[in-house]
Formats: structure tokens, C-alpha cells, sequence
């Protein structure tokens, strides 16, 4: 036995990510980038919105969401949601948890947010609907069409979705558009006076390294607070960090993933004086112990490709310095240069093992020789190098 699902007008809106996607392509490169479709349906009319967005992140959610209810001119009482991330932190049968952002757009507009069952797609089968409907009218229908930008395609699928809303139902009489005018919108309530302030309040904990984890990315907070939760306030601009209410810091927002963004003040003094090492004195320190160390140095900074890159191994060998002789650390980077292996953590293997003191072996006949062009000077290094590879 199926229980039949009965919709009151300005009741529920499903909200879904489509499967089907359409490429945009770059006009410089003609690569291919594939934007997702979010589908809203309003239940007792059907009306339907959809748009494409870059990604399923939870930015491009909320912005489609604000999006959808100013298409439709007001704001239902229930939102009902697949169990996506974006959505759903913890999917649950009786009492799941939302996203706590998707939760603060919810109450800001007024709207309860009732996620769908999980494995219960009769519970969101409007909007499972409405995406098959939104393929097989809008998807297909733009599947020849070459677009270079979010924009202009979003423009074509908003023309596609006029024509949709307003073609006839077979089985009844009317259209998506009749019945909405006539009876959706009428009891949808207004929109507020001002649009949803797209941010996110997640908690976090600093790490030992004084920095968060955020979005894929790592900001610093001050060092005194290693091991404390905190909050995060995030716009698509700015990153905040605040701690009992009181902001803590405050980054530009990265926009790569793995990017670390390190306020200097942030640092504990020895780290301050750690990295106050310039690659000049690396190198001069270097010529303490022998032209070989010297050469390792240089090496390890003309292989990356910004020098900042080398500095933590050439710290690294520094502080071996204060274990093993100056004799042992030029052995040591002589060896480490014949082998190509020109890291800290050869260094420190050479070191462990006494390989320093093995005989080293003749060069082969071709070997390149150790001096070439690409070894460069302390003054090279400290006006900061290429900016590329």
C-alpha cells in the first residue's frame, strides 16, 4: 500500500541536484568544465526553477536556493531536501542535522527544512520529477549548443524554463504557470526585506601548527590558542576566526585548495626568529662548514620553484649541524650531491648511517659536471628569485 501525497498550496518546495550536467567551455583553452543543475519544484503546482552552477558546493546551494524563491516570488512554509551534504550533516530517519548554515537560510526566510528519508524517494518524488522533466526539456534541448560561460548558459535554460512552466499538462487541464498563478503564489508568504547573507559559522579546533582547517584550506590563529575550539565565519570574501565571541583573526579567503595563509603575528617568537633566516645568511652559514654545503644549498633552492620552498630543508641541515661535525656535514652534502639526492632527509640519512664516511665512488663518464649555470648566489636568492618555474 502506497499513501498517496496530497500538496497544499504554498506548503513545500523540493529542492535536488540533477544528475545530468552541461559542459561550459573556457574561450581561451576550449576546455570543458561540467556545471551541475539544481532543480526546486514547488509541490501543488509543480512550478519549477532550475539553474546551473559550477560546482555542489554548499556556496552554489544557498545562492540556487535564494535564487529559486526570487523566481518564484515568496517563500513556502517547507523546504524538503535530499540528504546531500550541503544539507544534511548527519542523515538520520527521525532526526537528522542540518547544515548549520543551511539551517541559519532556513530561519532567515522563515522556512522549516524537513530533509527527505533517507532511501525514500517517494518522499521528494516531485522534485525526482521535475529533474527527469528538467533532462529531458532543458538538457537535451541544449545538448548542440556550445557555451562559454555560467551566464550565458544560465540565460538559454532560463528561456528553456518559460517555455516548460507554461506547456499544457497532459492529464489535466492548465499548465505549471496557470496553476501557480492561481493558486501557488497566492499563499506563498514574501520574501524578506533583505537577501540571505551567504556565511558560514562551522566550529573548529587549532591545531599544533597554530592553523585551522577550513573549505580545503589552513589559516593561522594565535599561537595561544593551539588545541582550543573556535568558530569560523566565512563570506565569499573573507575568513574570520573568533574565540568566546571576540574575533581572533581575519584572512582574505583562499581560493585554491591546500593554500596556507600564515598571519606572521600569529607565530610564537621562536618561530618568528626561526624563519627570520634570509636565504643569504642560509648560505653564509654555509660557507662555514665547506664549498660542498654550499653547493647543497643552492641546489636546494634552485630546485623548487620559489626558493621560500628550500628554506625548510636548508633549516633542517642547519640544526643537524648542532649533532655532527663540520667535517661529517660536508662529507655529508658532498655525497648528497653526487647522489642527486640533495634533501634534508637525505642529509639526515647519510648522516645516520655513516654513509659520510664511505668511500665515495669516480663520477661516471657523461656525468654533468657539479658547477652549472643554474646554481646561484646569496644575492640572487634574497631579491626572491623567479615568481615561476
Amino acid at each position: 500500500m502506497v499513501l498517496r501525497q496530497e500538496h497544499k498550496a504554498g506548503e513545500k518546495i523540493f529542492v535536488d541536484w540533477a544528475g545530468a550536467t552541461i559542459p561550459v567551455y573556457d574561450a581561451a583553452t576550449g576546455e570543458a568544465w561540467p556545471t551541475s543543475l539544481f532543480v526546486a519544484v514547488l509541490g501543488a503546482s509543480s512550478y519549477t526553477y532550475t539553474e546551473a552552477t559550477r560546482d555542489q558546493q554548499l556556496e552554489a546551494w544557498i545562492q540556487a536556493h535564494i535564487h529559486a524563491l526570487e523566481f518564484f516570488g515568496g517563500v513556502p512554509t517547507l523546504a524538503v531536501p535530499d540528504n546531500a551534504r550541503t544539507a544534511v550533516s548527519r542523515a538520520c530517519r527521525y532526526d537528522p542535522d542540518l547544515n548549520p548554515t543551511y539551517q541559519e537560510f532556513a530561519v532567515h526566510y522563515g522556512m522549516g527544512v524537513v530533509p527527505a528519508r533517507p532511501y525514500k524517494p517517494r518522499d521528494k518524488a516531485k522534485v525526482e520529477s521535475g529533474v527527469q522533466v528538467c533532462e529531458r526539456w532543458i538538457v537535451a534541448a541544449l545538448r548542440h549548443r556550445k557555451f562559454f560561460s555560467l551566464q550565458e548558459l544560465n540565460q538559454a535554460i532560463r528561456e528553456l524554463l518559460v517555455r516548460l512552466n507554461e506547456r499544457p499538462f497532459r492529464k489535466r487541464e492548465g499548465s505549471r504557470a496557470s496553476l501557480f498563478h492561481t493558486l501557488e503564489k497566492p499563499a506563498l508568504a514574501p520574501l524578506p526585506a533583505e537577501r540571505f547573507d551567504l556565511s558560514q559559522w562551522p566550529r573548529a579546533t587549532v591545531n599544533i601548527d597554530y592553523h585551522i582547517a577550513f573549505d580545503g584550506n589552513f589559516y593561522s590563529a594565535p599561537h595561544t590558542l593551539v588545541q582550543q575550539a573556535v568558530e569560523v565565519r566565512s563570506t565569499p570574501t573573507t575568513v574570520e576566526i573568533f574565540h568566546k565571541g571576540q574575533r581572533v583573526a581575519s584572512h582574505i579567503r583562499g581560493r585554491g585548495r591546500g593554500q596556507t595563509i600564515t598571519n606572521g603575528e600569529h607565530r610564537p617568537k621562536s618561530h618568528q626568529a626561526h624563519l627570520g633566516w634570509p636565504p643569504s645568511r642560509m648560505l653564509n652559514w654555509a660557507r662555514t662548514i665547506g664549498p660542498h654545503t654550499v653547493q647543497l644549498f643552492e641546489r636546494i633552492l634552485s630546485d623548487k620553484p620559489h626558493p621560500e620552498m628550500g628554506y625548510r630543508s636548508c633549516l633542517g641541515i642547519i640544526r643537524l649541524a648542532q649533532q655532527y661535525s663540520a667535517q661529517r656535514m660536508e662529507a655529508a652534502a658532498e655525497r648528497a650531491i653526487l647522489s642527486h639526492a640533495c634533501r634534508y632527509q637525505s642529509v639526515k640519512s647519510i648522516l645516520k648511517n655513516s654513509l659520510d664516511a664511505v668511500p665515495l665512488s669516480p663520477p661516471q663518464p657523461g656525468s654533468p659536471p657539479l658547477t652549472h649555470d643554474n646554481l646561484r648566489g646569496a644575492d640572487y636568492f634574497d631579491q626572491g628569485g623567479p615568481r615561476s618555474c
